[in-house]
């Protein structure tokens, strides 16, 4: 994890290897395929399918593979993905609320439970952590070099729908409702922005800072075991790491 930016407390950093951006792409692909079953394979008609194909090409996934999933769940065929979302209290009583897509919600809810027990957290109820949290769209624009005009940006995302913009260190993070961050990103996108990520996101309303070396190691353990797990979609937390 990395600190700083709101972003970088409540997602991961992007891996880098070819073993990562495979693992990336077989999440997005369960999360495809649900997408898929929910609103068909049109990607004009089917906003989520949209927004999972950008995600996917944001991650450099080639096109090649990103229609063989669309070509292969459009058809028939006996794997069925469901998303579940579950929520829970890391160490401390970090809140953390993960989206899962699997085929298999008894291996799934198992290995969750046994995250959190083994790192000092506990799997709660649904709805345990989830007020703490609001869903919006998040756009992320990285500015290493600070070539970007931070005023020419606002005005830019504020004229598409956005709500808020948000800076600091090397990043901007571009907040809308979440129905609009499809528009507000082909806007930026159209004004010549290189955007980093796009997406609905479960954004927190406070975050929590650990002071306990011990509880640090568990939280960054038990965030790393649900990054390895094939059947976790995206994890959000309101952890403050400032690392």
């Amino acid at each position: 994890m990395s600190g700083h930016s709101k972003w970088n407390n409540i997602k991961h950093k992007k891996e880098k290897s070819d073993a990562a951006k495979g693992k990336i792409f077989t999440k997005i692909g369960k999360e495809m395929a649900i997408a898929i079953r929910a609103g068909g394979a049109d990607p004009s008609t089917n906003s989520k399918l949209r927004e999972l194909i950008a995600k996917a090409k944001a991650n450099n996934v080639p096109n090649d593979n990103i229609d063989r999933v669309i070509k292969k769940f459009s058809g028939d065929n006996n794997i069925a993905f469901e998303e579940i979302i579950y929520e829970g209290y890391g160490p401390a009583g970090v809140a953390v609320i993960i989206k899962t897509a699997t085929d298999n919600r008894n291996r799934t809810a198992g290995n969750i439970r046994s995250y959190f027990s083994k790192f000092g957290g506990n799997l709660g109820q649904n709805g345990c952590v989830s007020y703490l949290f609001e869903e919006k769209g998040v756009i992320v624009i990285l500015d290493e070099d600070g070539e970007i005009d931070e005023d020419k940006l606002m005005e830019c995302a504020l004229e598409a729908g956005a709500s808020d913009l948000q800076s600091g260190e090397g990043v901007f993070e571009i907040f809308t409702e979440p129905d609009d961050v499809e528009a507000v990103r082909d806007a930026l996108t159209a004004a010549g922005y290189t955007l980093d990520s796009a997406e609905r996101s479960m954004v927190p309303n406070n975050t929590v800072a650990l002071s306990n070396d011990e509880d640090i190691r568990h939280m960054e353990l038990l965030l790393e075991k649900l990054d390895e797990d094939d059947d976790v979609s995206d994890v959000y937390h309101n952890w403050e790491n400032d690392d």
